[in-house]
């Protein structure tokens, strides 16, 4: 017995005689005709006859169904029958097929993207790992000798800062420095830094590199540049900073085309919190640190023309009470350097203070303080300030591009205060608190600054201590001594 169902389907029995007892449908077509049969539970098999040579007029195309039994069913010989279409029920195996070709495609589908997922985890996997033993090489490479670890910090891949920086592609150069080149990069997320490469034969070794990161790390300060982070790859060392737009204060301040734009209340709010940058340094950080290299070049300028105090390879730690130290590995700018630092090696938060008097002279006046050629009949910018001073003439030192828009009282009590900051002797300079103070207080009475003198060895050094394989350097007006004494920190 059949089942009717969606699934079955008919199998043809050419030429035979048709059996007995034919149920006539009129006006149906084939497909018609099959479908009537379909329809039917109880239809068996059917036709589509031609009864044009038995039937003469009306409709000869007949659709002729079966149902029950069918008798009287033979084959003709001749091939004179008709076509007989017998209805079969649906085959279980082609069910199992067309579920087959549902499935199959359905199953590559997952397969494929089970492999996919797979591949995924094993290569964020892969890179989990390799971040992981670079991060442990890092952390080795920055322990220091006692086995003290730097605080957690962020190391980068080296193929990211490459891709970052297009390759340290020259357009993306910002800057040159003595130790290394200054590259702009744009990380994953639209992030812009600025990339740090040491130069392979660079002064600044391993220890100023440790050194720099260690110390960033554990200091934070509006007024300090932000390190995003660092990089160890081979010879291959890298320091991330935070992306600065304006660059540094050196290229608006000795630049006659853009110097304009530093007028005279930028100048002000420059001198005034590279000041408090100081004495965070000095007194209110974890730690007394000593910049030792601060200068207009190392002043880094944001969007807002906020300076920010960077490149601290060459700072060292004070601990405890201890206000001095002395090396015989002088390094630094000179004519930022303190007397007593360039000659004798000794330095401390008062020689800081002095390279801030530079710098404070340097944005008041835009002159370089190794501009000899600007300066007539004068030694340095130090001598030439001071001797303006002490005539009254302090508006001549003012930078003629914010002179007439200046408050000369004002820029005058800066020159004073600046002077105080050069003098020669440590001990008769201000502390940073005490010149943040002066700054920010018109009506504190300075103290009167002695005339300047040019560098000379303290009579009071001990013996031996005042040099010690000294190389003096005319390039970029560098100095850099050789051999740390023990004393140094």
């Amino acid at each position: 017995m059949l089942r009717c169902g969606d699934r079955d389907r008919f199998v043809t029995l050419p030429a035979v005689k048709t059996p007995a007892m034919p149920v006539f449908v009129r006006n149906r077509s084939y497909d018609g005709c099959m479908a009537e049969c379909l329809g039917n539970c109880s239809c068996t098999a059917y036709a589509y006859a031609n009864l044009a040579g038995s039937v003469s007029g009306g409709d000869q195309s007949r659709c002729l169904l079966w149902f029950g039994e069918l008798v009287d069913m033979g084959k003709y010989v001749q091939m004179d029958g008709e076509d007989l279409y017998l209805r079969l029920a649906g085959s279980p195996v082609q069910k199992k097929i067309n579920l087959l070709k549902i499935l199959i495609p359905i199953i590559a589908c997952f397969l494929l993207i089970a492999f996919t997922v797979l591949i995924w985890i094993c290569k964020i996997r892969g890179k989990r790992q390799k971040k992981q033993v670079q991060k442990r090489m890092m952390q080795k490479y920055f322990t220091d000798k006692t086995g003290e670890k730097s605080p957690e910090f962020p190391f980068f891949n080296f193929h990211d800062i490459v891709a970052a920086t297009d390759n340290f592609c020259d357009s993306n150069m910002l800057g040159k420095g003595g130790f290394g080149n200054v590259y702009k990069g744009m990380l994953e997320g639209a992030t812009e830094v600025a990339v740090k490469r040491l130069r392979k034969s660079s002064a600044q070794g391993t220890e100023e590199f440790r050194n720099e990161v260690a110390l960033i790390a554990k200091l934070q300060h509006k007024n300090l540049v932000k390190l995003l982070g660092c990089c160890v790859h081979e010879d291959e060392k890298l320091l991330i900073y935070e992306y600065l737009p304006n660059k540094s204060l050196d290229n608006f301040l000795f630049d006659p085309a853009r110097k304009s734009m530093l007028q005279w209340p930028v100048r002000c709010k420059i001198i005034q919190e590279v000041a408090r940058g100081m004495m965070y340094l000095h007194q209110d950080s974890r730690l007394k640190i000593i910049h030792r290299d601060l200068k207009a070049s190392n002043i880094l300028l944001d969007m807002d023309m906020c300076p920010k105090i960077s490149d601290f390879g060459m700072a060292k730690i004070f601990c405890g009470d201890q206000h001095q130290a002395n090396t015989n590995r002088v390094v630094g700018t000179y004519g930022y350097m303190s007397p007593e630092y360039a000659m004798e090696g000794a330095f401390s938060v008062k020689s800081d203070t002095y390279s801030f008097g530079v710098l404070l002279l340097e944005t008041v006046s835009g002159l370089k303080i190794s501009s000899l050629h600007l300066i007539r009949d004068f030694p340095n910018l130090i001598v030439y300030a001071w001797n303006l001073w002490k005539d009254g003439k302090t508006e001549e030192l003012v930078d003629s591009s914010v002179k007439d828009n200046c408050p000369l009282d004002e820029v005058s009590r800066y020159i004073h205060i600046g002077l105080s900051c050069v003098q020669d002797s440590p001990e008769c300079r201000p502390l940073m608190s005490a010149v943040v103070f002066m700054l920010e207080n018109k009506t504190t009475p300075l103290p009167v600054p002695m005339q300047p003198t040019m560098y000379y060895a303290r009579r009071d050094a001990e013996p031996g201590q005042t040099s010690g394989n000294r190389i003096l350097s005319l390039n970029d007006m560098s100095l850099t001594m050789k051999t740390e004494s023990k004393a140094m920190v």
